[in-house]
């Protein structure tokens, strides 16, 4: 998995809402917010160093904006690998599935524009992903994704 960012506001989607997190998903664990470090083996050349600082030990804070176009997203990615699964850098289990609903070009433009991938509801996995009061997107285990930034099309 990428740590990959979610793009506060308080004016979230149905589908958002009825996933809202309790802050004690974030509480202190072993390794920061997370049981344990990011995995060794990240997709798409992720730098663990900046995924384990970024997913475990930060609550308000991103990658630089662009960072996500210095992987080897692009390079391995594309409109013919269909529906992506992104995963959970420390436990491993779906966190998002794009794109869904639009075309990979879309998704690609839109995280552009915003610095970070972006994604809509309809491609988060909620099973796996809560957002908190403040907007801060995060797995249940305590992985932070990001925050919710909404636009004029809904969450992001």
């Amino acid at each position: 998995g990428l740590c990959m960012g979610v793009t506060g506001s308080r004016r979230l989607s149905m589908a958002a809402h009825a996933h809202l997190g309790d802050e004690s998903i974030m509480a202190k664990k072993a390794h920061g917010t997370c049981e344990r470090a990011v995995q060794n083996n990240l997709r798409w050349q992720c730098s663990v160093e900046t995924a384990d600082r970024i997913c475990c030990f930060n609550r308000h804070h991103a990658e630089h904006s662009g960072y996500w176009r210095s992987t080897g997203f692009l390079k391995e990615e594309s409109g013919a690998s269909g529906e992506i699964t992104f995963y959970d850098s420390v436990y491993g289990y779906p966190l998002f599935v794009a794109p869904k609903g639009r075309t990979f070009e879309q998704f690609v433009k839109e995280s552009d524009a915003h610095g970070w991938p972006s994604f809509r509801d309809q491609e988060v996995v909620w099973d796996n992903v809560r957002v908190l009061k403040d907007g801060e997107t995060v797995s249940v285990g305590g992985t932070h994704l990001g925050h919710n930034l909404p636009d004029s099309n809904g969450n992001r």
